[in-house]
């Protein structure tokens, strides 16, 4: 209790701000403006005891607040978007923080589009890992998929073409990634000092990164092919001088990519391969499968997507010279149920698989809307037959049910 109480205190100021956004669709906000934002309640249980001193027992649970601001002129050229989201957990100080997921200002000219902002970008085809998705960092105390970004400021430029679409990316400012407190699960053994990162460049992060991307399809065909160079979202890690903690090392990497996706019918085929420099040994890495669809299994006209997908990743085992993965060399195995009712209920599952020693990560996912505003999931993330040397060997006692109750506005 005292730590959410000193919590609320450090973000009085970017709670009253959001609930304005949230709620205030006032005079000022006329012709052309949109609002909108959520505000959710999180519980999560955790199934055994914590792995590691100085982890809370017991459930976990947060309020997350989200709010949604759009301008756009009345020639649809010049627009205005704020997203922030404010997450309080009554745990974990470190998962309680203040973000603006999205905050730029975007031009909309005869020959190309200019994005100047805080932006978020997806990249990538496939289910269970998103290899090639680089541009924003990965905001890892919301949750552990990897699903969830922090806002990256850039600069952007589209043209859309006959033969394809063309991004230019200027990244003037890196984000370091988020990680569990002392407190928090889901955590090393050695938590993770943010305070302390090392930066392989002397500006650290005020390196300006650059990427670039082209996009098109040709027939029943998606291709994307991009290139990166600047500071890696994924950190290694050095033990701290006392041995006490981990620090972050964020090294600068050049990085091409590629990805596709193939529909057919109820078939879809689909890839991501990546080769990156920078982190020891240059590395390729890959992630494809196929996603069946089954259409109306049931009498109510469901649809049944039967998922399977391959990692493959040579990368340095080495923490200290590459991110660690657990990826190297694993199946991804699934099904997902869409209901196709009033309700927009689904429901997906699978299980991540290391080929070499049977470790696995098993995901339970199901979403039901009630009446025209709530939203309620239900996850549940658990670990089977850990190898002591799998990288899932810190959360093997990590399982746990989440619920999540969202109210829209």
């Amino acid at each position: 209790m005292r730590s959410l109480m000193r919590t609320l205190k450090s973000l009085i100021m970017p709670l009253l701000v959001l609930a304005a956004v949230i709620f205030g669709a006032s005079s000022a906000l006329s012709q052309g403006w949109d609002t909108g934002g959520s505000v959710g309640l999180e519980a999560r249980l955790f199934t055994e005891d914590p792995a590691f001193d100085g982890q809370e027992d017991g459930p976990q649970s947060s309020i997350i607040f989200e709010g949604e601001l759009r301008w756009r002129s009345g020639d649809r050229r010049h627009q205005l978007v704020l997203v922030p989201r404010l997450r309080l957990d009554a745990v974990d100080d470190e998962r309680s923080h203040a973000d603006l997921r999205e905050g730029f200002y975007r031009h909309v000219g005869d020959a190309f589009t200019l994005e100047a902002g805080l932006i978020k970008v997806f990249w990538g085809t496939t289910e269970s890992r998103h290899l090639v998705d680089i541009i924003n960092q990965t905001d890892s105390v919301e949750d552990s998929d990897g699903e969830d970004k922090l806002g990256q400021p850039a600069i952007r430029l589209t043209r859309q073409t006959d033969w394809g679409r063309l991004e230019a990316y200027i990244l003037p400012g890196f984000r370091e990634r988020t990680f569990p407190g002392r407190e928090g699960r889901l955590r090393a053994p050695l938590v993770v000092d943010t305070d302390a990162p090392i930066y392989e460049n002397d500006d650290e992060e005020r390196h300006v990164d650059l990427a670039a991307r082209w996009s098109h399809y040709i027939g029943d065909w998606d291709i994307g092919l991009a290139a990166f160079h600047g500071t890696s979202r994924e950190p290694g890690f050095v033990p701290s001088a006392d041995g006490q903690t981990l620090r972050p090392l964020y090294a600068i990497i050049s990085q091409v990519s590629a990805d596709i996706q193939l529909t057919r019918g109820a078939w879809l085929w689909k890839g991501e391969a990546i080769v990156r420099e920078g982190q020891g040994d240059t590395f390729a890495a890959f992630t494809g499968g196929l996603e069946y669809t089954f259409y109306g299994v049931t009498a109510s006209g469901a649809d049944f997507g039967v998922l399977a997908e391959y990692h493959s990743d040579g990368r340095d085992s080495d923490p200290a010279v590459a991110p660690p993965t657990a990826f190297d060399n694993d199946v991804f195995l699934g099904g997902r149920l869409a209901f196709n009712d009033m309700r927009d209920t689904s429901v997906l599952g699978g299980a991540v698989i290391d080929v070499e020693n049977g470790s696995s990560a098993v995901l339970i996912e199901a979403e039901r809307r009630f009446g025209s505003h709530i939203v309620v999931e239900v996850e549940g993330r658990f670990t089977v037959n850990i190898d002591p040397a799998d990288a899932l060997a810190s959360v093997r006692r990590d399982d746990a049910v989440t619920l999540r109750v969202t109210r829209h506005f």
